[in-house]
């Protein structure tokens, strides 16, 4: 009994200190903090159905590669798709008083309009800043996958952001 109790003990430690930055990195993929909730909720539950089987060095990266999985899939349900009733927010709902918050706004808006996995691949390597090997585990791929994926997310964030004011290096 002890032993289990112990599990879960080390389980609620592990995804206390590791929510917040799971909720950001769920935020960054799907770009609405109540489905980032979601998806983090169902990955820790994942992740507490395998807790005894995790090494304990690869607890994070193996939570980063549920929560990833988790999002793309939550992509190909009907519901998440039906319930978005336009892709901008009205002109007044934000008030956007400095011009790096302009900017960030319009980052984010861009890496909305990428594909799942394109989308994945940058925020690991560059908002978690994760190693090439790092993000392949994360996403359960190779490191030459996560290598394409960076290149092509990467030409087709530039090209969305050509036509906006957010500064683009050639």
């Amino acid at each position: 009994m002890e032993n289990k109790e112990q599990h879960e003990a080390e389980f609620r430690s592990f995804a206390v200190a590791e929510r917040d930055s799971l909720r950001r990195y769920a935020y960054l993929l799907c770009g609405d903090w109540y489905e980032a909730d979601d998806i983090v909720q169902k990955s820790l539950t994942k992740l507490f159905a395998a807790w005894r089987r995790v090494e304990p060095g690869g607890a994070r990266a193996y939570v980063r590669k549920i929560v990833t999985n988790v999002y793309i899939s939550h992509r190909r349900l009907s519901w998440v798709r039906r319930e978005r009733a336009s892709e901008t927010l009205p002109e007044g709902a934000l008030d956007r008083p400095h011009e790096a918050i302009e900017t960030r706004l319009e980052v984010l808006a861009a890496l909305k309009l990428l594909p799942p996995r394109q989308r994945a691949t940058l925020v690991l390597r560059y908002w978690e800043q994760l190693s090439v090997d790092e993000t392949a585990a994360a996403m359960g791929c190779s490191t030459g996958t996560v290598k394409s994926q960076s290149s092509k997310a990467l030409r087709k964030l530039k090209e969305i952001l050509a036509h906006s004011a957010v500064p683009v290096q050639a």
